[in-house]
């Protein structure tokens, strides 16, 4: 039986949780008639509350730029079938599949949080990313505004920032980040991992357009907000082509740098993934999969620090010099300008006011 693509999901199935062995398999008569009616099980998204009482995490990686960021959320509904954050849900007790991107755990305490850890005199004026691992600007921040309320308690610290996401959302914080901006305290990233619409809408379900990311580009930087652009992931087979484009179009839309990173598939993400081409590019799956076997040195995976944002072989080389090609042909530099601290403060009760 053909297994059900839900709408607007970028996961059809619950792959095993790496740390139990009970696995839930649906009564395979239901499916059948559940398909062939036309009826639909498709998950709704339940978001759950994260009881969490700190808010800032820490990172010892030597491949990566930061070493301390905050995440509002927990799973993220965007559902990209590539997420590499999707084996972080396993902690939960949850699936990386469907789980993942419908069960979204929230952190609704996050700014009083935040604000009391810079309030404290340990605090060492450490640049912060938001998200290290989910889109802060995912679909029920609209909803909730916990991100809204972090940039809230940043902007009255002028503590220094990274943002990263996919989402149009990001513009209605347009004042938090302009009041941020203004002592360079403040950078965005934005992911776009396609310029193909229809390729966008199963990649990335829930995610804002390609057309409606390069708008939020264009109003950052109309802003005077410093905003640059992520090609992640890079997937050689399938969206590799577009990158020298993708700089083009970021770089004419304000972007001030470029960046890419080839596809990785931790854990379950190769399952979910995997089923993803099986269900929209069977004709390229073969194709695709072997690629990403060559990058990865005759794996789908690699996990030891700095080849798992590098790649290797061919293949790697191929990406890196597509992307000096676009860097050249768009004028943008692979670096994104610095953030500062000096003007980093801990707001008096007068200040307070003002917010």
């Amino acid at each position: 039986m053909e297994r059900p693509d839900y709408k607007g999901r970028g996961a059809s199935a619950q792959p095993a949780n790496r740390f139990t062995d009970n696995v839930l398999t649906p009564d395979p008569e239901y499916l059948e008639w559940q398909f062939q009616s036309g009826e639909s099980m498709a998950p709704e998204t339940v978001v759950l509350e994260d009881g969490t009482r700190t808010i800032i995490s820490k990172n010892s990686s030597p491949d990566i730029e930061f070493d301390r960021s905050l995440n509002p959320y927990r799973g993220c509904e965007h559902g990209c079938s590539y997420c590499y954050a999707r084996p972080t849900h396993e902690f939960l007790g949850f699936s990386a599949g469907l789980d993942f991107e419908t069960q979204i755990v929230a952190k609704p305490e996050s700014a009083a949080l935040l604000r009391d850890e810079l309030s404290k005199k340990s605090w060492k004026k450490h640049h912060l990313v938001m998200s290290g691992v989910t889109d802060p600007y995912q679909p029920i921040e609209k909803e909730l505004e916990i991100t809204r309320s972090i940039l809230r308690v940043l902007a009255e610290f002028r503590q220094p920032v990274e943002v990263i996401t996919k989402n149009h959302l990001i513009v209605r914080d347009l004042d938090f980040l302009r009041e941020l901006a203004e002592f360079d305290a403040v950078r965005v990233r934005i992911s776009i991992t396609t310029l193909d619409a229809e390729l966008a809408n199963i990649l990335e379900p829930r995610a804002s357009t390609p057309s409606r990311r390069l708008e939020a580009v264009r109003k950052l930087s109309e802003a005077g907000v410093p905003v640059g652009v992520n090609m992640s992931p890079c997937i050689p087979g399938l969206n590799d082509h577009e990158l020298p484009e993708v700089l083009a179009q970021a770089a004419a839309s304000g972007a001030l740098w470029g960046h890419f990173i080839p596809l990785r598939l931790p854990g379950r993400v190769v399952d979910v993934f995997t089923d993803w081409l099986d269900r929209h590019r069977p004709n390229h799956k073969a194709k695709i999969l072997r690629l990403v076997r060559e990058l990865r040195g005759g794996k789908l995976n690699q996990s030891e620090f700095h080849a798992r944002f590098q790649g290797q072989g061919e293949v790697a080389k191929r990406l890196r010099q597509l992307y000096q090609l676009g860097l050249r042909r768009a004028g943008l530099p692979a670096e994104p300008p610095g953030l500062s601290a000096e003007s980093f403060r801990v707001p008096g009760p007068e200040q307070l006011e003002l917010f």
